[in-house]
């Protein structure tokens, strides 16, 4: 298996970072195989989604729906509704794996890896790649 780590800079507020790029240079030149990315991060996920078309604001906006940023969280630290974040994983996994065929990422035609972050209080994630061949 070959493993390495990329460093995503986030930013201060919610945000959908497409990493599809630096997945595919990853595994550019390998043959078949499987993608498995990974966020060692309590507060972060990863989405399968289309980007570029709105959806990306559209999860955020359904993440502020379905788990808003109150006072309703027991986990207290960090901003102000900052227990959302740690909750987050349980909905939007912090690892996805993919395909890879002839050193090309198996994804559908709308279909980006995204790293999808609501913690502003880490502006900066990391996100590890790890290719096993088939």
């Amino acid at each position: 298996m070959r493993s390495d780590v990329i460093t995503v800079r986030t930013g201060s507020r919610p945000s959908v970072h497409d990493i599809t790029a630096e997945a595919q240079q990853f595994v550019s030149g390998e043959g078949d195989g499987l993608l498995h990315v990974f966020v060692p991060h309590a507060t972060a996920g990863l989405a399968i989604i289309e980007t570029g078309s709105g959806s990306d604001d559209d999860l955020l906006t359904a993440i502020d729906a379905l788990l808003p940023t109150d006072d309703r969280w027991r986990h207290r630290h960090g901003s102000p509704g900052h227990g959302r974040d740690h909750v987050l994983p349980a909905f939007i996994p912090p690892y996805a794996t993919l395909p890879v065929l002839g050193g090309r990422l198996a994804l559908g035609t709308w279909q980006s890896v995204c790293l999808v972050d609501t913690n502003g209080d880490n502006p900066t994630r990391q996100v590890r790649f790890s290719f096993l061949p088939g």
